[in-house]
C-alpha cells in the first residue's frame, strides 16, 4: 500500500479516495472521516481541500455542519473508481498479522468486499474460543482505516461454529456458497 500512497501524494489521500469510493452516496463530516481513517483534522482537512480543489468532492455547509461527498460530475470518476476498486486489497499476511492481536483464530474467512461482492453479509469470518474481542475489534478497526470502509465481520466459537456448520446455517451458507478465501484453517475444513 506504501507504493499507491506515493502515487497518490500520501497515505492520507489514498484513504480518503477509498472512502468516498466505497460510500459513493454518502455526505461525510470531517470529524467522522477522521474517526474512520485514523487520521489527524490538519491533515485531513488539508487533503479534503486538496481533493474539493479539483473538483473530485464537493462541500456543503461550513464550520462543524460541513460535509463532503464524492462529486459524480468529475470527469475520470469511472476510471478512478475502477482503478481504486482493482488495487483496493488486503493481502492475507496483513490480515493474520493483524488478527493475530486477538489471539490465535482457527478458522479466518473472507468474503463479500474481499471477494468482490458488495452486497454479501459478511466480509470477515473469524472462528476461535479464546479470542480476545477487544483486541479483534481493534484489528478490524485498524483494517477499515487502512482500506477506507467499514468490514462486516462475524466471530464465532469453535463449537458455535462446528454446529452451525452441521445444520447448513444461513450465515455460513451466504459465506460458503458464494466466492470466499480460507485464510487459517486450523481444524480441517
Amino acid at each position: 500500500m506504501d507504493a499507491l500512497g506515493k502515487l497518490f501524494g500520501s497515505p492520507a489521500r489514498l484513504k480518503l479516495l477509498r472512502a468516498f469510493i466505497f460510500s459513493p452516496g454518502a455526505a461525510l463530516s470531517a470529524e467522522s472521516l477522521a474517526a474512520r481513517l485514523a487520521l489527524p483534522g490538519e491533515k485531513l482537512r488539508a487533503e479534503l481541500a486538496a481533493l474539493a480543489g479539483i473538483g473530485l468532492v464537493r462541500k456543503s455547509g461550513a464550520g462543524a455542519k460541513a460535509r463532503y461527498a464524492l462529486d459524480r460530475r468529475y470527469p475520470h470518476l469511472a476510471a478512478l473508481d475502477r482503478f481504486i476498486r482493482e488495487t483496493t486489497a488486503a493481502e492475507p499476511a496483513d490480515l493474520k498479522r493483524a488478527l493475530r492481536q486477538a489471539g490465535s483464530p482457527e478458522v479466518v474467512v473472507l468474503s463479500g468486499f474481499f471477494t468482490g461482492l458488495s452486497e454479501s453479509s459478511v466480509d470477515l469470518l473469524v472462528v476461535g474460543d479464546a479470542l480476545k474481542e477487544r483486541a479483534l475489534a481493534r484489528a478490524v478497526r485498524g483494517i477499515e482505516a487502512e482500506l477506507g470502509r467499514e468490514i462486516r465481520y462475524a466471530v464465532l466459537s469453535g463449537s458455535d461454529f462446528r454446529y452451525r456448520h452441521g445444520v447448513y446455517d444461513r450465515l455460513l451458507r451466504d459465506i460458503f456458497d458464494y466466492p470466499h478465501r480460507v485464510i487459517v484453517d486450523r481444524i480441517g475444513l
